[in-house]
């Protein structure tokens, strides 16, 4: 079996979140604060739900879209934002810019300027990353997908959502090192193409699995 020009190295992470003390009440003080806030405080409430419920719903609700609806009945908006796919996005930055354009265009046409009940209030938090090594190093595809059956879902939620997103990387961990190291082209591309927003984490890992084995049977 073909080896790799270099090996993979399984990472992990641990996440910290914290309060910025930073409030919004409707939505003029939310686009103000967005604007303004670090990647970290756009990451935690569009992904934090994935990172807390990785066994249950594949399709994480988004903060904004959730206060919306909820504190401010804005059920028009709230579908909008929730149709935000971060899929889409290649940074952050650029997340955070889709999520802001499309609650500016929805108030110039609605002139919504609605305030949440008092206690209410949208709350930013933010999310600090810690990576973390772990003992799976691999060389071959064989070696990958038992990897892959035996990492803990934190790993995969990080070579698969978290690289991507967070470092502004145009593709996931995994597609990066069979591209590169193994010339595994299609194996890469099939990957590269799932949402992995659309499965639980254990859903992930038995499509990579399946798809990988693929390969090697």
């Amino acid at each position: 079996m073909k080896r790799a020009t270099h090996p993979f190295e399984f990472r992990s992470h641990l996440v910290l979140v914290e309060l910025t003390g930073w409030t919004a009440k409707n939505l003029t003080e939310l686009v103000e604060k967005l604007r303004n806030a670090p990647d970290s405080v756009v990451y935690h409430h569009t992904h934090h739900f994935l990172q807390q419920h990785l066994w249950l719903s594949p399709e994480p609700p988004n903060d904004f879209a959730y206060w919306v609806r909820n504190s401010l009945e804005d059920d028009l908006l709230a579908e909008k934002l929730a149709a935000i796919s971060p899929l889409e996005s290649q940074s952050v930055s650029d997340l955070r810019d889709r999520i802001v354009a499309t609650i500016v265009e929805h108030t110039r046409k609605s002139r919504n300027s609605r305030e949440c009940p008092e206690g209410e209030e949208f709350r930013f938090m933010k999310a600090t990353l810690f990576i973390t090594p772990t003992s799976f190093v691999v060389w071959t595809l064989k070696e990958f997908a038992d990897a892959i059956e035996h990492v803990s879902i934190h790993s995969l939620y990080y070579h698969m959502v978290e690289a991507r997103l967070r470092l502004g990387k145009p593709t996931n961990d995994f597609s990066f090192w069979l591209s590169t190291s193994l010339d595994e082209n299609w194996l890469a591309g099939t990957l590269n193409r799932i949402d992995p927003y659309t499965y639980t984490m254990e859903g992930l890992r038995r499509k990579i699995l399946e798809l990988v084995q693929s390969r090697i049977t």
